[in-house]
């Protein structure tokens, strides 16, 4: 069969219109892009300030706080599916050749700045058993949705230079029989360079979402609360800097004088004016001049402006006011932490929870790459760390607590400390050491009989002097007729 170079008029179709959707979004995300960066123009009506004093801005980035709080808190530690313990090892992995512990915060970070992100999961040529995920740029990648299903039915990725605006040269067309990689040709003429039919029928990409609604499958950024009130703070800050430059310093006024009395006796020429501005003039020879200063502008109007408008951001997106800066002078106790950080931490539970079914979805699609089978996505369990803040000792308190009452087996201590599987691998070779040795040193003729010299039994039914038999040996691995039984 004849390979095909071209697209079909389905196929081309479908890619004009998802590009088509993909630019009416592309002022939206460069907009909530340069929010996070601070880079945002301040929008001013030019009254106060005027336009040539733009220099003086100084956004305050609440927006990147808001982000960078929630995703900090988001990681993910493991992947679980009920009495399938093969399919939990190849899951970690794959997650792990990936390196998806890192991966993972940039796919965390872009959903939660541009309200939606994607994952594609695609064959590995160098690695056949451990397939390629890849997090992609909601500024490059579209996506139509069946919104009956919620399934995705087609995706577009572009590639393009971003510093010189220019058209896509590249794009990648995901349908779920085939991945379709083209080269721009001219126009809007593309050539197929290379065709994937893995006849999956389904799409091999996974949309994350930032406060979905129904029906709504753009999402929205977590910025969007703050964005007005960072563009009100900023100019705030402007008209600051600018009351700094005119009104912070005293003017001063002086009567019974002329300019001859403003001669830099160094110089012999007139002082400038910021010398006469801030220099006091201490000598005249006129015995009727007068001096004085007029009082200087209050400047803390504008710093209440600007905790008003912490004290809104802070209500809003749920985070404690120290965030913003609003420290007091005492810093705040354990339990005051963790009450301030409630809604905080709920948020990022209910991000988990959405993004976790995503995250399963993507593994799902992992395993079918790699393995040739499906796992049924809504079967894998996505583990998180806790988004709490307690300390390490309190954490490590609470994990002894749940072993040593029969709740939490000693594996299940390492998932709750987030280790590795290599890291636990490890730790179940070092036990098998230990319980080797103490096996062998049971196995000892002077550890279970030792010469009493004759003596007779002391109180209690061992002999002076003798070490206990093993049967009486605490801990020992002997059974209750003092026969030694390896441990198991």
């Amino acid at each position: 069969m004849e390979a095909v170079t071209e697209l079909s008029s389905d196929e081309s179709a479908l890619m004009r219109h998802l590009y088509t959707r993909l630019q009416t979004l592309r002022k939206v995300h460069e907009d909530l892009d340069k929010y996070y960066r601070g880079e945002q123009r301040i929008q001013t009506i030019g009254l106060a300030v005027p336009p040539e004093l733009r220099v003086f801005e100084f956004p305050l980035n609440w927006p990147r706080v808001t982000v960078d709080t929630v995703v900090q808190r988001q990681h993910v530690r493991s992947f679980s599916l009920p009495d399938d313990p093969d399919s939990n090892d190849y899951l970690s992995e794959v997650w792990e050749s990936n390196n998806m512990d890192s991966q993972s915060v940039l796919n965390h970070l872009e959903t939660r700045v541009q309200g939606h992100g994607f994952v594609s999961v695609g064959t590995n040529e160098d690695d056949i058993e451990h397939p390629l995920i890849t997090v992609e740029s909601s500024r490059s990648m579209i996506a139509e949705i069946d919104p009956r299903t919620r399934k995705i039915t087609a995706a577009l990725r572009i590639y393009y230079d971003p510093l010189e605006r220019a058209a896509p040269t590249e794009a990648t067309l995901y349908l779920p029989d085939s991945t379709i990689y083209l080269q721009r040709v001219k126009g809007w003429q593309w050539a197929i360079e290379d065709r994937d039919d893995h006849k999956l029928h389904r799409v091999p990409v996974v949309q994350f979402l930032n406060r979905p609604r129904v029906g709504n499958f753009v999402g929205e950024s977590e910025m969007k609360d703050v964005l007005k009130p960072t563009d009100m703070a900023a100019r705030a800050l402007m008209d600051l800097q600018v009351a700094m430059e005119t009104h912070a310093v005293p003017g001063k006024w002086a009567t019974g004088v002329n300019k001859d009395d403003f001669i830099d006796a160094e110089t012999g020429k007139m002082a400038a004016s910021w010398q006469a501005y801030y220099t006091a003039m201490t000598v005249t020879q006129d015995s009727s001049a007068r001096f004085g200063q007029f009082q200087a502008s209050e400047l803390t109007n504008f710093k209440t402006v600007i905790d008003m408008l912490a004290e809104q951001v802070s209500s809003v997106t749920g985070l404690p006011m120290r965030y913003f800066g609003q420290n007091t002078a005492n810093p705040a106790a354990e339990g005051a932490i963790r009450a301030d950080e409630v809604r905080l931490v709920k948020n990022v539970e209910l991000k988990n929870m959405t993004d976790g079914d995503c995250w399963a979805d993507v593994m799902a699609l992992a395993y079918r790459f790699g393995k040739g089978e499906w796992l049924d996505g809504n079967r894998i369990r996505t583990d998180w760390d806790d988004p709490n803040t307690p300390t390490f000792s309190q954490k490590a308190d609470a994990i002894q607590k749940l072993v040593a009452s029969g709740i939490l087996s000693r594996e299940g201590a390492w998932d709750e400390l987030g280790w590795s599987q290599a890291r636990k691998d490890l730790e179940r070779q070092r036990f098998d050491e230990i319980d080797s040795a103490q096996w062998e040193s049971l196995l000892k003729p002077e550890a279970t009989n030792a010469d009493d010299g004759g003596a007779g039994d002391a109180q209690g039914g061992s002999a002076a002097g003798q070490t206990p038999a093993v049967g009486q040996q605490q801990g020992s691995g002997a059974n209750s007729q003092g026969v030694a039984t390896k441990p198991v």
